[in-house]
């Protein structure tokens, strides 16, 4: 494994997640935070986790994250995708086991427009038959 840094861009909804990874103690910061200080929920953490669990570097690698735009969820989505795609770059066997776990592909779903004559999306204005 070589001793340089891994950069790595991803995306979820409307968050935009850039991610450079780099050999270390496993110290995770997210726009200068720690990751506890950034996601409050346990959750959120725990997704962003995932992929250096998976892979058992939860130790092993240093992660900075500046993230963009979206909610924490969204974010959190994002830096997790960023994650995995570093992780990919590391060792070419990561790339079968994140693919299997489903961490390389990028998450499409994403709001859908309001259309004219409805509420929203899909609501529609009040019917009477009468």
């Amino acid at each position: 494994m070589a001793e340089h840094s891994y950069y790595g861009t991803g995306r979820r909804k409307s968050s935009i997640a850039r991610v450079w990874l780099k050999p270390g103690t496993g110290k995770i910061s997210i726009n200068d935070q720690d990751i506890a200080a950034y996601f409050r929920r346990k959750t959120l953490e725990l997704i962003v986790r995932q992929p250096l669990e998976l892979l058992g570097a939860v130790g092993g690698f240093d992660v900075s994250a500046h993230v963009d735009g979206g909610g924490w969820s969204g974010q959190a989505g994002a830096v997790k995708l960023g994650i995995a795609r570093c992780l990919d770059q590391v060792e070419e066997k990561n790339r079968k086991i994140l693919r299997e776990a489903g961490f390389l592909t990028r998450d499409s779903r994403i709001v859908e427009r309001k259309k004219y004559g409805r509420k929203k999306a899909r609501k529609r204005f009040q019917f009477s038959k009468r």
